[in-house]
């Protein structure tokens, strides 16, 4: 696997909350997969992330080079952790997402709806109080054997209840919270927009809206700082500040599929780009909602 700094393209400017991006320094940590999904750091130190074709969940510890965790991973794609250091993981051959905690145990969370399989489980989020939210969309051969009538976004409460909160026309993608865990957005990849929900305490979504719309390329993964400002991969690396409005992009070697900050002091961005995975010095800290 390929170590070491790379040249990129840099567009990003100083946001609103004094934020310097003038100065981004991109590293690459890994390279030769085949594509990289599903970036997600755990509090215990280490990155882990997806490679759907190889049917891999990889795990990387900074000095280290990128590790096999999981050789059978029943097509892991979007992954995420909770305040108690278990991972989500929506599994796309098996059309569920489970829940793994620090022995190895696995808990099955969804898998069907009103008797019927779900189409393929893409990406996750969970909140400090274990309300988690995902998106199931269907790409590829997917979208010809799914049994649902239609895309969805799905809440789970820490109880275990599932419901669907969203029924886009088109397919739903990357999803995330603001920092304070009271909105929720989702990237559609067939509208290319995000949209955006006000969330309860109990984890009911309400005001539905579009908040960003005309994004370049096919948007995936998405995530917020500190800040609330949202960063989406797409054609590009975009990043928007609360109200949806652009503040600036980076273009890499490969486009981006998925990203999640982490670091020891979590604020570093993790970026997965077709068969390389990035790390991006952004200055700012990822949201923790």
């Amino acid at each position: 696997m390929d170590v070491g700094p790379i040249a990129v393209t840099l567009a990003l400017v100083v946001c609103a909350v004094a934020q310097d991006f003038d100065h981004v320094r991109v590293d690459r940590i890994g390279g030769g997969f085949t594509y990289t999904e599903g970036p997600a750091w755990s509090r215990d130190g280490y990155l882990v992330f997806s490679d759907i074709p190889e049917n891999k969940l990889w795990r990387w510890v900074s000095g280290q080079a990128p590790e096999v965790m999981r050789g059978d991973s029943n097509g892991a794609i979007g992954n995420a952790y909770d305040a108690q250091g278990r991972l989500y993981t929506c599994e796309a051959h098996a059309r569920r997402v489970i829940r793994r905690d620090k022995s190895g145990r696995v808990e099955v969370l969804a898998e069907k709806w009103e008797g019927k399989r779900l189409n393929e489980p893409n990406d996750i989020v969970v909140r400090h109080d274990g309300h988690v939210w995902f998106t199931d969309p269907a790409f590829g051969p997917a979208n010809e054997r799914r049994e649902l009538d239609f895309y969805g976004v799905y809440h789970i409460s820490p109880r275990g209840a599932v419901e669907v909160i969203a029924r886009p026309a088109g397919r739903p993608n990357g999803i995330a919270l603001s920092p304070d865990g009271r909105t929720l957005y989702v990237t559609n990849s067939d509208e290319r927009n995000v949209r955006a929900w006000d969330i309860s305490r109990n984890g009911a979504a309400s005001s539905e809206r579009v908040l960003i719309s005309g994004i370049e390329g096919v948007p995936g993964g998405i995530r917020t700082d500190e800040h609330g400002n949202l960063y989406v991969a797409a054609k590009e690396l975009f990043a928007y500040n609360a109200e949806g409005r652009p503040i600036g992009s980076v273009k890499l070697e490969e486009t981006p599929s998925n990203l999640a900050f982490g670091g020891p002091d979590f604020d570093v961005l993790f970026v997965t780009a077709r068969k390389t995975v990035y790390l991006l010095q952004l200055g700012v800290k990822g949201a923790t909602p």
